[in-house]
């Protein structure tokens, strides 16, 4: 039997036994090859197809045991990737008799009913691979020479991360282009059994106008002319696709996309979690049983709704065959660490994240009582501010109640939201009011929030570009590319990344059109579905961006990137020290270059000292891009930390 990984290898071994020799394949064990375009286009888009030298090891041993087994059973993941590497092994392999076992969790029940129905290889899911693979090679492939004699050295495009690209460089110059507006708003302590605060319903826009509402209400006569009340009731979030998986993540634990499914997927290879990647809602009943049973004993009968919820998946191309993410057991709860060797807290706390969800899904709705009160205010001054009626002015107050907490009880203070909530006094219509002091505040507008992970993934399922599988791919490529930097947890573009963005726009408008991405989304939907033929569909993509590709060649005027000044001179010549990027990282370079070679490290420095020598701390990368903190006087002082120094010191007080 072959799987991905040594892990889910160790957890199928301990429920199938000895009899079944099973071996990881160490992902994919074919590839089209990185030295060239490895697709023949002339051979109706041939993928050329190689053994990459880090995988023949792995392959011969494959080969050398199945050459001794009666049957090969090919058990990868339950998707289109997991789909073609078993479909790479079974040609390697070349056994005679292949079954194609398909489970969406690693449970005993679960694997026995895998086995009990082998099938076999679905060619249509290896081919929306194919096809996905090749589109990507040839786009990245073809453009990344053109970006080197158009725009710079050593860049390269991505079919789907540039529009991922595109969404942050056009909101940032939304952000720029923003001039904040100026209002007032004008709030109200009052009083009558009890003190609440009402708000003054009416657009200021400046202080005079404030002023001028002050001095009215001040004198002002207060009076609650309406009382609503209504209830409200608050119902559970579906249970986690991939994408929402990851925005909740970012969210309430600032866990990055990658990071995520980099846990996601040890907790399934573990048998924890269902498989984590998917876009679909559905439950097996077997789980909404378990996990209603398990709401009935632990919250009590009220808690479970008298019919089991039933979540439909927005996606049009959401697979109802697959589950949601969801533990395998609704039993296990809570801390994992130490439940298995290879777990960690950050484990537990995503495994947390997604158990709360499934249960909280199955639990009954909160119920809120919502009273509104509108208290009308008569003024004694003869003028007509701006937005009143003559002198009298409509302040309201809202304030709810939680009636029943329903699924809430699981959350409690987490799921609080930001709004500003009162518990209202009792009130009646006609009641008069004594006002105990006036709060004007003056605020702005604010810009369009920059996109964070979170949102970003959000807005580009929003408009049906990725799926479960790429959305970490995505944001981490943008970011290895230097295109885009975070910068408290938010996307801001390069210098780079808008001139990449610019020229991919204005050559390329098709290509990298939202519209046209998400069709292309749906059209390796359909192939996957069996409903259109992928080599016909690569072939209406290509021929016109082919013509494209040569056009611009020919016509587009080399783009000037903008230089980032470092602020600094050059030791060696005294010229501007400017920005960089290269493989590495960010670095710093004479403008005088080539007549100047001076290069230095840019360093970061952070508001924070040094714990042991007092120096200044610096934020270093490794070669992979992993951001450490070490100080400013290595190698004298040897102080390095994956955590901010103050994080570092706290959690050594801890210990």
């Amino acid at each position: 039997m072959v799987v991905e990984s040594p892990t889910k290898a160790r957890t199928l071994q301990r429920f199938l036994g000895d009899q079944y020799q099973i071996e990881a394949s160490m992902g994919h064990v074919r590839d089209l090859p990185k030295s060239e375009l490895g697709v023949d286009i002339e051979n109706d888009f041939l993928p050329q197809y190689i053994i990459p030298r880090a995988k023949i090891k792995q392959v011969n041993q494959l080969k050398k045991t199945a050459k001794l087994a009666k049957t090969l059973w090919l058990a990868t993941d339950p998707d289109r990737e997991g789909e073609a590497i078993a479909w790479h092994i079974q040609q390697l392999l070349n056994n005679s008799q292949v079954k194609r076992v398909v489970f969406h969790e690693i449970t005993e029940e679960a694997i026995k009913q895998a086995f009990a129905k082998p099938g076999e290889l679905n060619m249509q899911l290896i081919n929306a691979q194919q096809a996905r693979r090749v589109l990507d090679r040839l786009v990245g492939y073809k453009l990344s020479p053109l970006l080197w004699q158009k725009v710079k050295r050593g860049l390269s495009a991505g079919r789907v991360q540039s529009v991922a690209l595109r969404l942050i460089v056009e909101r940032e110059r939304e952000v720029t282009a923003f001039v904040a507006q100026e209002y007032w708003v004008i709030e109200a302590e009052l009083k009558n059994s009890d003190v609440f605060i009402a708000t003054l319903k009416a657009d200021i826009k400046n202080e005079k106008e404030a002023k001028e509402h002050v001095k009215n209400l001040e004198k002002a006569s207060y009076v609650v002319s309406k009382v609503t009340q209504k209830e409200i009731r608050r119902y559970p979030y579906p249970p986690f696709t991939t994408s929402t998986m990851q925005q909740a993540s970012s969210n309430r634990l600032g866990f990055s996309a990658k990071k995520t499914m980099m846990l996601s997927q040890a907790l399934y290879e573990r048998g924890f979690i269902t498989y984590m990647r998917t876009d679909s809602v559905n439950l097996s009943t077997g789980a909404v049983a378990a996990v209603r049973n398990y709401i009935g004993q632990n919250f009590g009968k009220k808690y479970i709704p008298a019919a089991a919820r039933i979540y439909k998946s927005k996606s049009k191309n959401a697979q109802e065959a697959h589950e949601a993410i969801r533990p395998t057991d609704a039993q296990r709860q809570l801390s994992l660490v130490g439940a298995d060797a290879g777990l960690t807290r950050d484990h537990a706390r995503l495994y947390e994240l997604i158990w709360k969800r499934f249960v909280a899904c199955q639990m009954s709705e909160a119920v809120m009582d919502q009273t509104t009160v509108d208290v009308t205010a008569r003024g004694s001054h003869p003028e007509r501010p701006k937005g009143v009626e003559g002198s009298i002015y409509l302040l309201r107050a809202t304030g709810s109640v939680i009636r029943f907490e329903g699924w809430l009880k699981l959350y409690g203070k987490e799921e609080e939201t930001d709004e500003k909530n009162q518990v209202l006094p009792a009130l009646k219509e006609n009641m008069p009011l004594s006002l105990i002091k006036l709060l004007p505040s003056q605020h702005f507008t604010e810009a369009p929030p920059r996109y964070n992970e979170a949102s970003l993934i959000k807005k580009l399922e929003e408009l049906g570009i990725g799926r479960p599988s790429t959305y970490a791919p995505i944001l981490s490529t943008i970011q290895e590319r230097f295109y885009v930097e975070k910068q408290e947890k938010k996307f801001i573009p390069t210098v780079l990344g808008f001139a990449v963005s610019d020229f991919l726009i204005k050559y390329f408008p098709d290509v990298f059109d939202y519209q046209f991405t998400a069709q292309m989304e749906d059209k390796l939907d359909e192939i996957a579905r069996g409903e259109r033929q992928w080599r016909p569909t690569i072939r209406e993509f290509y021929e016109p961006f082919e013509k494209k590709l040569e056009q611009t060649g020919e016509t587009a005027e080399k783009v000037k990137v903008a230089v980032e000044l470092a602020g600094k001179k050059c030791p060696k010549c005294g010229k501007d020290l400017i920005i960089r990027v290269g493989r590495f990282g960010k670095f710093l370079a004479c403008s005088g270059f080539p007549d100047c070679k001076h290069t230095e490290n840019l360093e970061e420095i952070i508001n924070i000292k040094c714990p042991d020598d007092g120096g200044d701390i610096v934020v270093r990368h490794t070669k992979k891009r992993k951001t450490f903190y070490g100080c400013k006087n290595w190698p004298v002082c040897k102080f390095a930390s994956w955590t901010k120094p103050k994080e570092a010191i706290s959690n050594k007080n801890k210990e």
